[in-house]
């Protein structure tokens, strides 16, 4: 079987769990991702790697070298996704970094460095407004006392999730990996916008990864009936929500030069009735940019215009930010192999910036890392419709396997 009719099997097997009728729904230590990634891991096991699953859930699928101890050249993502989200986020990372391994073990070629596979757990944010939580733990980031008791839409909170999973949530620093040594990590992605598309090339080399600071907004009012209420009297949250709203819009709208953007994801009008004047309403809200200065100004713009709103019109607004990262710069070095492989195989590529958050951003803290994106068509993703032709994906999956090859190599 050639290597991509044997991909195209893997990819789909993967997406075969599924808790939705629409798109695919795998949310993170929920029964479908965790039988999906102990499927994963028999499918690294008939590839005779090592595997193990530490104590955040993160799997860890490695290839021994031939010289000992040299430290291990890792590829990885996800394969948790967001509610009717696509079949390709994340789980083209990990399926590539698979088909990478099953070439070299049809081509006999045994690299001096190991080689590991990572499929991180609960990179998506979901569940619990916090994302990247499998590689923010191996990175030594990930504060357990701070996220403890953070619910779900269903008031299961990130400890009981782990329990439900046979995980413990108080072994967590466990996962920690700060006191190893790696020689390079490698992800695979879809780039989930329009610019490669648009720039008719195959392969977006990643500079930085905007990072994004994360609140929760609730808003109280008084809600009342809305026929005998004058309009002078009321105390709307909804309309208190809404001037949020077109703030933030204009705030990120000024920002615009430094690639900021900002979205309220969320809006729920809690109780709410077609004549009843709105009471209670939250929201959850994204701000992003590679540049801190831009998003804290965006930042303060938010605060300044909340204070606003409370005072004039008389309503109680409580911010707390649930999330805050900092924006990552990737390896030079290994951009400048990407690029070379690239002009070699002339493979179209762009140098880019990557304004999604993803696990290579918490494992550049730990070792020299690259990533790596390929088309989505039309921009789409966390949708349905999120589609990567199959034969761009093998392009990536080509420009990764030598990238791992460079790597694995010993410099002595």
């Amino acid at each position: 079987m050639d290597s991509k009719k044997r991909y195209e099997l893997l990819f789909n097997n993967i997406n075969q769990y599924n808790s939705g009728d629409t798109g695919i729904t795998r949310i993170a230590y929920t029964n479908e991702e965790q039988t999906c990634t102990h499927a994963f891991m028999r499918m690294c096991m008939a590839e005779h790697l090592d595997i193990r699953m530490d104590s955040c859930g993160n799997v860890i699928a490695r290839r021994q070298g031939k010289v000992d101890g040299l430290p291990p050249v890792v590829m990885g993502s996800h394969l948790d996704t967001v509610y009717q989200g696509g079949k390709y986020d994340g789980v083209v990372g990990v399926t590539a970094a698979l088909e990478v391994i099953r070439r070299l073990n049809e081509k006999e070629i045994l690299t001096d460095h190991p080689i590991e596979i990572i499929s991180f757990a609960c990179e998506e944010s979901a569940r619990f407004g916090v994302s990247t939580i499998g590689s923010k733990a191996m990175a030594g980031q990930f504060d357990k006392n701070r996220y403890r008791h953070i619910k779900d839409k269903d008031g299961i909170t990130m400890e009981k999730a782990f329990a439900l999973c046979a995980l413990d949530y108080n072994s967590v620093d466990q996962a920690s990996r700060v006191n190893e040594q790696f020689k390079a990590f490698f992800e695979l992605h879809i780039e989930q916008g329009p610019v490669l598309i648009n720039n008719k090339k195959k392969i977006g080399i990643v500079t930085g990864i905007a990072a994004p600071v994360r609140l929760h907004v609730k808003i109280k009012g008084t809600a009342s009936h809305s026929g005998t209420t004058p309009m002078n009297m009321r105390k709307d949250a909804l309309l208190g929500a809404s001037e949020i709203s077109l703030a933030l819009e204009k705030a990120a709208k000024d920002e615009e030069q430094f690639g900021t953007v900002a979205t309220i994801g969320v809006l729920n009008v809690h109780n709410s009735a077609m004549n009843v004047v709105p009471g209670d309403v939250e929201l959850k809200i994204d701000i992003r940019s590679t540049s801190l200065p831009s998003r804290e100004r965006v930042l303060v713009r938010l605060h300044e215009t909340i204070g606003h709103i409370k005072e004039n019109r008389m309503l109680d607004i409580e911010s707390v930010e649930i999330s805050s990262e900092k924006p990552v710069l990737l390896s030079e070095e290994i951009n400048d192999v990407l690029i070379n492989i690239c002009e070699e195989k002339k493979f179209s590529s762009q140098i880019m910036q990557s304004g999604a958050g993803h696990d290579a951003m918490n494992m550049a803290k730990l070792c020299p890392t690259g990533l790596i994106f390929i088309p989505s068509f039309d921009g789409l993703s966390h949708h349905p419709n999120e589609y990567t032709p199959i034969d761009d994906i093998m392009i990536g999956i080509d420009l990764l396997e030598e990238v791992i090859l460079h790597y694995s190599k010993s410099n002595e």
